[in-house]
């Protein structure tokens, strides 16, 4: 499958200058992109951001998603609204969302079930602590995570739902001691949570566990991330840090060549 490339800019870039990025990047990216490109930019950058990038093949995502259809929920984000601006991606349970508000792995669930359903691929976000994983348990904890995030997603309803497809489905992998820290897990470290992740999969879908990307996040940047995404069952990288220059963006394509 080809490798996902997804920008997650976090509280940065207005609207203003999430569409002078978004036109600057179309007048300096290659005709054939190595990797599906994706930018997830605040809810009020996407309008503008879509504006920029409308008609190119670089698609564009929010951060956050409601659980909720609509209703009396001040502040939150409908999947329909997402939807109507053409966004392709949103990520959910990201690890910032989880520390400061308080999110669990069953509004996580609750999330990309509403995702996918209002016609928005999630990318779900799981990874441990560093005191997780010094004792030993992150594989487990990680597990743990997707197996309550995606406990309403069974074989079964794969099949009569979806179409037997997962397609639509990723999986950022991001160690929580590695994001905006400077540190980042070893491409063994990321090969083997991927292979774990995947054998997961395989037990629950089956063959179509295959359909399922696996992403890397946590410090990535260009001089890394060829050598993370060139290892078994790392499908691509999820961004932070290093997403928000152009430059950097352009040489981590260079990068996946």
């Amino acid at each position: 499958m080809k490798p996902l490339l997804a920008l997650n800019w976090k509280l940065q870039k207005s609207p203003a200058e999430s569409y002078a990025w978004g036109r600057a990047l179309l007048e300096q990216i290659p005709e054939e992109l190595p990797a599906e490109l994706a930018v997830m930019a605040a809810a009020v950058s996407l309008d503008r951001l879509g504006n920029a990038l409308r008609g190119s093949e670089v698609h564009w995502g929010a951060q956050d998603v409601s659980q909720h259809a609509k209703g009396a929920y001040t502040g939150e984000i409908a999947v329909q609204w997402l939807n109507e601006l053409d966004c392709a991606y949103v990520v959910i349970g990201h690890s910032e969302r989880r520390e400061y508000h308080g999110e669990t792995d069953t509004i996580a669930g609750a999330k990309t079930a509403v995702a996918i359903r209002g016609g928005v691929k999630p990318i779900l976000c799981v990874g441990e602590k560093l005191e997780v994983r010094e004792a030993g348990h992150a594989e487990s904890h990680t597990l743990g995570q997707l197996e309550t995030a995606l406990s309403w997603l069974t074989p079964e309803l794969v099949q009569s739902e979806f179409a037997g497809s997962l397609e639509w489905l990723t999986i950022a992998y991001e160690p929580i001691w590695a994001i905006g820290t400077g540190k980042t897990a070893t491409p063994d470290d990321a090969e083997n949570m991927g292979n774990t992740m995947r054998a997961w999969f395989v037990g629950k879908y089956g063959t179509m566990a295959e359909q399922v990307r696996l992403l890397y996040g946590g410090s990535v940047k260009p001089d890394n991330i060829k050598a993370l995404c060139s290892r078994n069952n790392v499908n691509g990288a999820l961004v932070g840090g290093a997403s928000l220059e152009l430059e950097s963006v352009l040489k981590m394509l260079e990068a996946l060549v």
